[in-house]
């Protein structure tokens, strides 16, 4: 009996040694986590917290953190009715405003057809219906930056240029758009589409009466990518914009803040504060649809 208690007794300890390296482990996991958010979010706090900051303090060769001297004056300066650093004509709460217009035309648009572009080749028959698919997605293969000059031509050779359609028909069909609305209206069941079929249901009727409200997730998920993609355009609207400075986007007017005369960071980094804003309430509104869009991701 003595020797199966000293057993059972030195045993205990070893039986609790896997806890504690398991509380170890999650230990230095959550530290390890807790240093990448913070590696990953340190330029945007130093961003958010430099744009309180008066412009001497901005240049000061000492790093400091946290503004010596809190100030909003840089925000005050930004959204002057007149701003010297600005062309004549603009303002940044209408360069804003034409951003957000330009992105929600551009979202609405290149969700429906591409969304349509996308049923037609998972459901429809059609003559060559293989070669061209294969053909359109060799696109995803050419990047956007080698067919910015042939963009260019063809829109100068339209006489768009200088207005607000060049802003937004270039960028409308996106082939990884396409490509993934078409993986994800593979995976439906083909018995819904057999059924409003037999109902008498068009098909442009069951395009919009089943895979729309069915496609809410992968809508957001491609939304997001082309609301950001809009939203962040700097080398496009810069290429086709030449004297309409009321169309001027939000970050091809912060451009100005870098001149001749230097780099006035103090109103460029207001600016940047404020350009992010929207990204980063849509990102917080829309994180569970992320989250499910992940899991679509890999339908074949």
């Amino acid at each position: 009996m003595k020797n199966a208690q000293n057993i059972t007794a030195a045993s205990a300890p070893a039986a609790k040694r896997p806890d504690a390296r398991r509380i170890i482990l999650r230990a230095l996991m959550w530290f390890a986590g807790a240093v990448l958010i913070f590696i990953g979010l340190f330029p945007f706090l130093w961003v958010v917290l430099s744009s309180f900051k008066p412009l001497t303090e901005i240049q000061s060769i000492r790093f400091a953190f946290f503004p010596k001297k809190w100030t909003a004056e840089n925000y005050a300066a930004l959204f002057a009715g007149a701003n010297r650093y600005f062309p004549q004509g603009t303002s940044f709460l209408r360069s804003v405003g034409m951003t957000l217009a330009v992105s929600g035309i551009s979202l609405v648009l290149s969700l429906l057809f591409n969304s349509m572009a996308a049923y037609a080749f998972a459901r429809l028959e059609f003559p060559g219906k293989k070669l061209m698919w294969t053909v359109y997605a060799m696109n995803m293969f050419i990047p956007n930056i080698a067919i910015l000059i042939p963009c260019y031509y063809v829109v100068s050779k339209m006489g768009l240029i200088d207005t607000l359609p060049a802003l937004i028909l270039p960028g409308v069909t996106y082939i990884w758009s396409i490509f993934f609305y078409r993986q994800y209206y593979l995976g439906i069941p083909r018995s819904v589409e057999e059924a409003a079929l037999i109902d008498g249901c068009s098909r442009l009727g069951i395009y919009f009466r089943i895979f729309i409200p069915m496609s809410v997730t992968p809508f957001i998920i491609m939304g997001l990518s082309v609301f950001q993609g809009f939203w962040n355009a700097y080398l496009w609207p810069s290429m086709i914009l030449i004297d309409s400075t009321e169309l001027f986007q939000v970050n091809q007017l912060l451009a100005y803040f870098r001149n001749t005369q230097g780099t006035h960071w103090d109103l460029l980094l207001a600016g940047t504060v404020i350009a992010c804003i929207p990204l980063i309430v849509i990102l917080v509104i829309m994180q569970k649809y992320i989250m499910q869009g992940i899991k679509i991701s890999g339908i074949k």
